[in-house]
């Protein structure tokens, strides 16, 4: 059994799957498409991604315009502060972020429909994050958002002045200037 709960953009969810634990360890579902279902989410994930970071690293805010994926995210080592950003220009949630703290520990996971900006801060030594997405990596409809753009304001809890970012993710283009969704 997999909970689902609203962040303050109601579309992003927060899932807390059941463990079953024992003496032998435990067993969690990370998946279940009927409970997706239930709650009105039909989209079908056709990837699994997988990445390592160190301390400090920051990786996104990444989108796709054509071929948007919904992304399933969940952490499976380590702990990260998970971001999404509300790039629809008809959303009354519109540039608006939310995020919440996904660990190993806390098992919980985060759902990120089509028409958001994604990214992750690693606070822990190290993290390896998970992620079934709903459309193919296309790499001539990927867009990057700036990760510290001061019109979204997200609030990275930094651990030092600025993370470890790729050429890319420096590179973001701001809310201002970014290619949007309807």
């Amino acid at each position: 059994m997999i909970e689902f709960s609203p962040l303050d953009i109601p579309d992003i969810l927060v899932l807390q799957p059941k463990v079953f634990a024992d003496d032998r360890g435990l067993f969690v579902e990370t998946y279940q498409a009927d409970r997706f279902a239930e709650i009105g989410i039909s989209d079908k994930f056709v990837q699994d991604n997988y990445s390592r970071s160190c301390r400090g690293a920051l990786r996104g805010l990444h989108y796709q315009i054509q071929q948007a994926q919904g992304k399933l995210i969940w952490v499976v080592r380590g702990e990260v502060f998970d971001v999404a950003v509300d790039l629809r220009r008809s959303s009354p949630t519109f540039g608006k972020w939310v995020g919440a703290n996904l660990s190993a520990e806390n098992r919980l996971q985060l759902w990120i429909p089509k028409g958001f900006a994604h990214g992750f801060y690693v606070l822990s030594e190290v993290a390896e994050v998970v992620y079934k997405v709903t459309d193919f990596y296309a790499p001539q409809n990927e867009r990057t958002l700036l990760w510290n753009d001061a019109t979204v304001g997200v609030k990275w809890p930094l651990s030092s002045t600025l993370p470890i970012l790729s050429a890319k993710d420096a590179a973001g283009m701001t809310l201002a200037a970014a290619d949007l969704f309807e």
